[in-house]
């Protein structure tokens, strides 16, 4: 199961800075993560400071 971000991302990039397999991208308003890509290592979501990341 993938994971989303949501609209309380404030673009720090700490997120794409540990994902294992680079699928978090800076989006226009956002970071965001390629479904496709992500392995579900869960990475991300515990380093998120606002808790904009979750399991879809």
């Amino acid at each position: 199961m993938a994971h989303v971000i949501s609209d309380e991302c404030v673009k720090c990039g700490a997120c794409a800075a540990v994902c294992p397999t680079s699928c978090i991208t800076e989006g226009e308003t956002q970071y965001v993560i390629n479904e496709e890509e992500c392995v579900d290592c869960c990475s991300c979501e515990s380093e998120c400071p606002t808790g904009a990341i979750t399991q879809q």
